[in-house]
């Protein structure tokens, strides 16, 4: 099931985020106006998983941005929990830089990020080791970041915003820069993590598999000027770390369908290094 997201849509029971008529624009070099986000309705219910799927620069991260209230729309409302967004210890954000502090040990930096919320340094190191240990980095909590490659940088930066616990976790490519297998395990393990409490995700990816793996519903974004084109209900039975959730029908359909449209966005996009060139019939890769 999928539904045209382009119209404003009715306020829904259990609606944590709600985005109405939303657009971003930004000043070029040339002082021309560039429209990154244009007329964005969402809604995203609690205790779900969303994805967000498109081709590159279609404003995936501007909107994730915009959630946490990092970033303000130019027209438009955005709301969550009923409220204006701000960044804070309810809103985890995993940014695509690990921006991770060089002078402290893996613990340090996700210990830093529970001080307010846990003032008992104890509780505090045992809350961090608790998802080091989820990451699987226990071996080197007394590491620092110097010492680590990207993507154990990169699985530093989950712990540190799954630690806090928060009631609404947005992620931007968290795993982009891990290798293929360390990248399925973490997918499991942010479902495990994600479905025992069961807060609010919103999860920025460009592969079409990790969108169907992780998600409820899949919002499919178009080229620039960024806008929802649909959102898709994913209908895949949960937890899905216990059957073969690829092989199941609806998840090959979800990927040919999904593959096949990003594919046309890209190649009929005027701005794309792609526009126009003829690849024949895709099966398509997914990633």
């Amino acid at each position: 099931m999928s539904t045209d997201a382009g119209s404003r849509v009715a306020p829904q029971p259990g609606a944590l985020i709600q985005i109405q008529g939303v657009s971003k624009w930004f000043a070029a070099g040339t002082g021309e106006r560039v429209v990154a986000l244009d007329n964005i309705n969402l809604e995203v219910t609690e205790g779900t998983f969303t994805a967000i799927l498109g081709p590159s620069g279609c404003g995936k991260t501007t909107l994730l941005r915009m959630i946490d209230g990092l970033v303000q729309p130019d027209a438009g409302t955005i709301l969550v929990a009923g409220k204006p967004p701000l960044p804070g210890p309810d809103m985890g954000f995993v940014f695509q830089s690990f921006r991770l502090i060089p002078w402290r040990t893996v613990r340090g930096n996700v210990e830093f990020a529970l001080v307010e919320a846990i003032p008992d340094r104890h509780e505090r190191r045992r809350r961090a080791d608790q998802y080091i240990d989820r990451v699987g980095l226990s071996r080197f909590a007394d590491a620092y970041p110097r010492q680590l490659s990207g993507g154990m940088k990169q699985r530093v930066a989950l712990a540190r915003a799954l630690a806090c616990e928060p009631g609404i976790l947005l992620l931007d490519e968290p795993f982009a820069s891990l290798d293929a297998q360390t990248r399925e395990l973490m997918q499991v393990e942010l479902l495990r993590l994600w479905s025992e409490r069961r807060s609010v995700a919103v999860f920025v990816t460009h592969s079409v598999d990790e969108a169907i793996f992780l998600a409820d519903q899949i919002v499919l974004m178009g080229p620039r000027p960024g806008r929802i084109l649909e959102v898709i209900d994913v209908g895949l039975r949960r937890p899905r770390w216990t059957y073969d959730v690829r092989a199941e029908p609806r998840f090959v359909e979800l990927r040919q369908y999904l593959w096949e449209r990003i594919r046309a966005l890209v190649l009929s996009d005027p701005q794309s290094d792609f526009y126009g060139r003829d690849y024949g019939q895709s099966q398509g890769t997914g990633t």
